[in-house]
């Protein structure tokens, strides 16, 4: 239980700010893991918590993208829920059984990562769209969403980069369609990830429950907000977060 009162004060922040940093542009993970493993909970536990304080995010995206869906070529939409949820559980699964101190020295490349994904993601991106012959066939479809689905349910941070960027490279080229699958995997993929930490008894509740509160009144502001600041000043101070965050944990691993 949550007995300390400033403890309160930061996750609740930390949950608020990351909820308007995934309506805006993604990263809202660099702030819940930190800020949980900063009040004492143990690396796995703080990236489960984390997890599942964020899943109504992903839940009311995947909604409000949902005349959009459309499967990325290679694939049918039951498909990529197979896909989706298996490798989601997969990821879990790994998580549950990895050492608290593991998964400490494991954090820092973790988030090194998913920053440089999120750095680099539109560049990337880009340089998909500009591809004009993509061939797709359901192998390497679903090996590419089967490896992107492990990862997030092992670690959460820039998956939607990670989404996105294969979607591209899988030859869809429709944003919205591509944001509405991306939603719906990663609603996928988070939902059996919890339902597996929770059997694994690596969620704490209390500050789940507080933080996933926070991050939905964060969404819904941050979108408000969002359309009077430039994504670009949103995405650099994503980076410089997840920079600074990266080099903290290596100090601390």
């Amino acid at each position: 239980m949550l007995t300390d009162f400033s403890d309160v004060i930061l996750l609740l922040t930390a949950a608020f700010i990351a909820g308007a940093l995934n309506a805006v542009a993604g990263g809202g993970s660099f702030l819940t893991l930190p800020a949980l493993v900063f009040t004492g909970i143990p690396p796995v536990v703080a990236n489960a918590t984390g997890t599942v304080a964020l899943l109504p995010g992903y839940i009311s995206g995947a909604f409000g993208f949902r005349e959009d869906l459309k499967a990325p070529p290679g694939l049918s939409l039951v498909s990529l829920a197979i896909i989706s949820i298996v490798g989601g559980a997969i990821g879990a699964v790994l998580l549950i059984f990895t050492n608290d101190q593991v998964f400490r020295q494991i954090i820092p490349w973790l988030l090194l990562l998913a920053t440089g994904l999120f750095a680099f993601g539109p560049m990337i991106l880009n340089k998909f769209k500009q591809d004009s012959e993509v061939t797709t066939s359901f192998v390497k479809a679903g090996l590419g969403m089967f490896s992107v689905a492990i990862y997030g349910g092992y670690f959460n941070g820039g998956l939607g980069i990670l989404l996105l960027a294969l979607l591209g490279l899988l030859g869809q080229t429709n944003l919205n369609a591509m944001n509405g699958v991306k939603n719906v995997v990663s609603a996928l993929l988070t939902a059996i990830a919890v339902l597996i930490y929770a059997w694994g008894d690596v969620i704490a509740w209390s500050q789940a429950l507080i933080m996933m509160v926070a991050a939905t009144i964060g969404g819904y502001l941050g979108a408000r907000v969002a359309r009077r600041i430039p994504a670009t000043v949103f995405r650099m101070c994503i980076v410089i977060m997840g920079l600074i965050m990266s080099i903290l944990f290596f100090i601390n691993s």
